[in-house]
């Protein structure tokens, strides 16, 4: 379906869950989030149908995404059935790895086809550091399975952290040299906690580029949020994702669904369309998808005012 801008929405991304079994610094506040009423967040069966009025419309890519997906209880079962719907290609879900290994297996059956998974350092004290106390191996002994059973390119997403992690960039552009692996620096945006390290921490994808001069550009596909680089005769890509100092609006192909059922038509827009009162009448489900993906604005003004119109954290978006 086309927006009001000519833009084809074919990407759909459904927050599971705002919560999480991580709690990262410029993402999560310390203690975590308020835990909601069962019947507030939306439920296998129900996201189901969200994602079949959704093919009707012509989505085609479903991302799932948090807080951590991969905590949503039935997340195979939803899987599958999504896998199982006429029209939809493409099933990613971006996670933090830490129950990866255990998973992965299953959700490959199921049907998943991508995996995104965000890790912003590869030394054990700065990841607990960052997550406040997370298990680095866990991650990495999950990305060693993904790539054992052949789920790649496997795409690592990494916030570029001034002081934070910034000394570590060479270490992920090498790990693209000999695995299939596709790391995406992505800039730090001035959203929910994010805000209180943007100031000091912010770094944008020419800082990186700069210093490692190496990059070479190839091309990227139109709908891709990634400009794309690699190493000479390396297996994997770089690539970065700039909605500050680049934004991709004009070509922005997706819309969001929080995990209570509201659809956001942008990231950063204040707008949101309640949905979950038509789960179960798929003909104004559908008529309430259509009217959201026609609200969606041309761009947004994140640039200009250095921050997001959302009231939203990002873990209750999933990005």
């Amino acid at each position: 379906m086309l927006d009001n801008y000519g833009r084809k929405i074919e990407y759909l991304r459904i927050s599971l869950t705002d919560k999480c079994n991580l709690r990262c610094i410029y993402c999560m506040p310390e203690k975590g989030v308020e835990k909601k009423c069962h019947n507030e967040v939306m439920k296998c069966e129900e996201i189901t149908k969200i994602v079949k009025a959704a093919a009707n419309l012509g989505i085609k890519k479903i991302r799932y995404t948090g807080g951590e997906p991969l905590i949503f209880k039935g997340i195979e079962e939803l899987v599958y059935n999504t896998a199982q719907t006429p029209g939809i290609r493409d099933i990613g879900i971006t996670t933090n790895g830490i129950l990866l290994n255990d998973l992965i297996h299953d959700l490959k059956q199921a049907g998943l086809k991508r995996l995104n998974i965000s890790l912003d350092t590869l030394k054990e004290d700065k990841f607990k550091k960052i997550t406040r106390y997370g298990d680095l191996n866990k991650v990495l002994r999950g990305i060693e399975k993904c790539l054992s059973l052949g789920l790649t390119p496997l795409k690592i997403n990494t916030v570029l952290l001034k002081g934070i992690n910034d000394d570590e960039i060479g270490d992920f552009i090498n790990l693209t040299k000999e695995l299939p692996i596709h790391v995406r620096f992505i800039e730090l945006m001035p959203i929910g906690e994010g805000v209180k390290f943007y100031k000091k921490s912010a770094m944008t994808s020419d800082e990186v580029l700069e210093r490692f001069p190496n990059l070479i550009p190839i091309k990227s596909l139109e709908t891709s949020t990634a400009e794309l680089y690699r190493l000479k005769d390396a297996k994997g890509k770089v690539g970065f994702i700039s909605p500050l100092s680049c934004k991709f609006c004009r070509d922005c192909n997706k819309i969001r669904i929080t995990s209570e059922g509201m659809i956001k038509p942008c990231l950063h827009s204040q707008e949101e369309v309640d949905i979950k009162e038509y789960i179960d009448n798929e003909v104004l489900l559908i008529s309430k998808l259509k009217k959201a993906i026609l609200s969606k604005p041309q761009e947004h003004k994140i640039e200009v005012n250095k921050r997001s119109e959302t009231k939203r954290m990002m873990f209750q978006i999933g990005g």
